[in-house]
């Protein structure tokens, strides 16, 4: 399927895909990067929207990608979902979640993809592709640290 150019604006660009935020240009791979964004919020407990000002982060995706990287991706799990889910279950979410939301939408997998590798997967068992950095911690020069998460989550929802 052939990317689209458009021209509307969307209101909660914490879910757009940048590659339309910045060109305009959606193609199925944006709402993989969406969906990516909804994942990590439902294992972290932390809204995409709620992380500005809260954490020295960023982003939600930015956070996530940092702990992942430093192998402490179970910080990121939501404390209430501690009887809910495995680690393991929660850890290929959050690899996925990444995977989703990947700067450049030839990286990003298909949907298709994702629901098969959440059904049928874990993180130790498969071959995943290991998430790039995303470009805004290249434009900060890694100089973000963290700070305290616990009023960010199980906030209610709007």
């Amino acid at each position: 399927v052939a990317p689209i150019l458009t021209k509307k604006q969307c209101v909660d660009s914490g879910y757009i895909a940048p590659e339309y935020s910045t060109e305009g240009v959606f193609s199925v791979k944006s709402d993989v990067y969406s969906f990516g964004v909804l994942l990590l919020e439902i294992v972290s407990g932390i809204r995409v929207s709620a992380t500005e000002g809260i954490m020295e982060f960023p982003s939600l995706i930015i956070y996530a990608w940092s702990l992942w990287r430093e192998g402490k991706a179970g910080k990121l799990v939501d404390p209430s979902m501690a009887g809910g889910c495995s680690q393991d279950e929660a850890s290929l979410c959050i690899h996925v979640g990444l995977l989703c939301v990947e700067d450049d939408p030839s990286r990003r997998p298909l949907m298709s993809s994702v629901v098969s590798i959440l059904e049928n997967g874990s993180a130790s068992s498969l071959s995943l592709p290991t998430p790039v950095q995303p470009a805004f911690i290249e434009m900060m020069g890694e100089k973000s640290q963290r700070s305290d998460l616990e009023n960010t989550r199980n906030t209610p929802w709007p």
